[in-house]
């Protein structure tokens, strides 16, 4: 199950960095750098991820003992992870110097992917007995 479930997390991580950095380029020549910026491109990369983990495990891929679609509210706190995730993009992104639009846009969805991640597994995590 762990390697199924990194597989999952794989994609969910590489979906949300590629499509935040891709929302960064596109939105960056109409919004300056600043938070906004990092908060969609955060979001879109996100909304991308999850989608794109939900169609695998529709599809019987990387389907582990324990997976299945995530519901509505996980949905929804995946949002939050994503707006803070998002800003921390931002904030590494000041920090190293690099605060283009790509830059932040990659940051923005990776972190916010992982937060996601994060979120995913606590959901599929099954307490001791």
């Amino acid at each position: 199950m762990a390697g199924i479930t990194t597989v999952s997390l794989l994609v969910v991580v590489f979906v949300g960095t590629v499509v935040g950095a891709i929302a960064g380029m596109f939105l960056g020549n109409s919004i300056p750098p600043d938070a906004l910026l990092a908060v969609l491109a955060g979001l879109a990369g996100t909304v991308a991820g999850a989608v794109a983990r939900n169609v695998l495990v529709d599809q019987g891929i990387a389907v582990g003992e324990y997976e299945s679609a995530l519901p509505l509210p996980i949905l929804i706190y995946a949002a939050v992870a994503s707006f803070i995730g998002s800003l921390a993009g931002l904030e590494v992104a000041l920090l190293v110097g690099e605060a283009f639009p790509v830059w932040i846009g990659a940051l923005a969805g990776l972190l916010s992917s992982i937060l996601t991640g994060l979120l995913v597994i606590a959901y599929h995590h099954m307490p001791p007995r």
